[in-house]
């Protein structure tokens, strides 16, 4: 009975011995372990065997997000697994105080990879806390070098500033820093106020130049339309003109035409011997006075001489002379 005992004492013993010496690590993940307190190796995903009581895994410490009443928690915890995959670091709120001297409110994000578990282990104490000191101070030096506005309408260059400060300071500790971004970024209250009083002002500005712009381009197409009202104004009186002295100078030709006619014919007849030129003459003159005696709109009563009765006389033969021809 008591070999029964002492056998299955040392097979449980055996068992133990070997679970203990058998570690199956997940894919993704690894062990570094230490052997009588010095580094030893780091475990591959898959089986691996070490020896009981002599290695052990080093303990490490890794940062978990648990969720309570709707409210998360961020919290430090030490464990001997080593998570090889991309993490997210989530920082809370913290204020910095820009180059213009505005304190500001700001939360960022932080994605990296641990790429060498023995520097992670060994290089650091505390690899969260370290990295989140280290983007805090980081971001108060970048967000200083910066005013607010720059700080607010820059956040890819903060972003790219912080990924190469972080990646450059982790990289002895086995870590890379894929990227950082930049959450919230929020003002004092009255600064927020002002900035939208400024937004206000600036749409009103800009309200105020559209609508001079429209009433410029309103005007300036008034003006051309009245230039091109002038024109045509201009062009029809021009042509109403030109028509009008096309007209006088047709009945001027015409006029002169019929005088050298007339003179043509009292040549011939001076020429015949069918009239007297110094009686044409005088009768032509005598008639245009007469004409001038009698034009107007008032009635006028024309006394003529008797002497003129022999001027007159001649008139008849100058009828008589154009009927001839």
């Amino acid at each position: 009975m008591t070999t029964y005992i002492i056998l299955g004492i040392i097979i449980l013993l055996a068992i133990v011995i070997i679970s203990a010496g058998v570690k199956v690590v997940p894919q993704s993940e690894t062990r570094v372990i230490e052997r009588l307190g010095r580094f030893h190796s780091v475990l591959s995903p898959g089986l691996n065997f070490i020896i009981p009581f002599v290695d052990r895994p080093k303990i490490i410490y890794t940062r978990r997000t648990d969720t309570v009443g709707g409210r998360s928690y961020v919290r430090t915890v030490a464990t001997n697994v080593i998570d090889l995959r991309e993490q997210v670091y989530d920082f809370p709120s913290q204020q910095v105080i820009t180059r213009d001297n505005v304190t500001t409110e700001i939360n960022a994000l932080l994605y990296f990879q641990i790429t060498d578990p023995k520097k992670a282990v060994y290089e650091i104490d505390n690899l969260p806390n370290a990295i989140e000191k280290l983007t805090q101070t980081s971001l108060r030096n970048v967000i200083g070098e910066l005013e607010l506005d720059e700080t607010l309408t820059s956040r890819d260059t903060i972003n790219t500033k912080l990924q190469a400060i972080l990646d450059d300071a982790t990289n002895k500790w086995g870590v890379k820093v894929n990227r950082v971004e930049l959450q919230d970024i929020t003002p004092p209250e009255s600064v927020r106020v002002a900035m939208e009083k400024q937004m206000q002002a600036e749409r009103n500005r800009r309200a105020e130049i559209l609508n001079a712009e429209g009433e410029k381009q309103s005007l300036i197409l008034r003006s051309e339309g009245e230039k091109a009202s002038r024109i045509n104004e201009a062009e029809a009186h021009k042509q109403s003109e030109i028509l009008r002295a096309e007209g006088e100078a047709r009945a001027i030709i015409l006029n002169a035409e019929a005088e050298a006619e007339a003179i043509r014919r009292v040549a011939e007849a001076v020429a015949a011997g069918k009239t007297d030129p110094a009686t044409y003459m005088l009768a032509m003159k005598y008639i245009d006075t007469l004409r001038e005696m009698t034009s107007g709109q008032d009635n006028k009563t024309v006394y003529i001489p008797y002497e003129a009765s022999s001027v007159l006389s001649s008139i008849g033969s100058i009828r008589t002379l154009f009927k001839e021809h």
